[in-house]
């Protein structure tokens, strides 16, 4: 596949939260990760707004299970701050390995110059190598990744033999007005199956119009040129 990547991504917890739960203060982690979460921890390894990460497939390499955890998130609606005893269930000791491409994004000629597809391609190798340009997370800031190369396919997971395993309607991702061209931040949803331990994405554009959701209207914020503009001098009585 054309500007491709593979990596594998581990971590000692992770918390893709179902958005069912996110609002009761008791956060429950999907099963599996969204595909706008696996485009996160890929964008933190490496990302530029010249193009836009596409994931393609997911491995899951470890049994899925699932673990309470106590948390104190603080209750910014209360006067008087402080916090309040919630129960995370988050994943544990999970594996994946991800297959992913990225292509332009058409929105932003104003960066066709930087279109160097073996440029990017090559950083972004590097990048996984190093494990990523920024911190990694798993869903949630306390739950920390960490990438490293791989090869898509290589290696046992423990689903190698399992049957086709369905879930239910689950997040897909968002629709960014930088990358849809529309004055609109949408959410995405599907039902995913996993055969044999491997998960295949849609791509945002096959997804059924049926399952996207508006958001609210949202307008991208217009490129401008850094560092070409004249410095302003400031009056006598402005002050810094």
């Amino acid at each position: 596949m054309r500007n491709s990547v593979e990596f594998k991504v581990c971590g000692k917890y992770a918390l893709f939260t179902d958005p069912i739960t996110k609002i009761g203060g008791e956060k429950y982690s999907y099963q599996i990760p969204t595909y706008e979460a696996v485009k996160g921890i890929l964008s933190s390894v490496y990302w530029k707004p010249t193009f836009i990460w596409y994931i393609d497939q997911m491995r899951v390499m470890k049994r899925i299970r699932m673990q309470p955890r106590g948390a104190k998130p603080v209750r910014y609606a209360n006067k008087d701050g402080g916090n309040e005893i919630s129960i995370y269930t988050y994943l544990v000791d999970v594996e994946y390995q991800v297959l992913a491409y990225f292509d332009w994004n058409p929105y932003r000629e104003d960066l066709k110059e930087d279109r160097n597809e073996n440029k990017h391609h090559n950083i972004a190798k590097r990048m996984i190598k190093c494990g990523g340009r920024r911190d990694v997370f798993l869903g949630a800031r306390e739950c920390q990744g960490y990438v490293e190369p791989c090869t898509f396919g290589e290696g046992k997971s423990e689903y190698d033999n399992s049957e086709t395993i369905y879930f239910d309607l689950m997040f897909h991702g968002f629709n960014y007005p930088d990358e849809t061209g529309n004055d609109q931040l949408q959410a995405r949803f599907w039902r995913p199956k996993m055969e044999k331990g491997i998960v295949k994405f849609l791509h945002p554009k096959d997804c059924d119009p049926k399952l996207i959701r508006n958001v609210r209207t949202y307008t991208a914020r217009p490129p401008k040129s850094i560092g070409l503009q004249e410095p302003r001098l400031l009056e006598p009585c402005e002050e810094v």
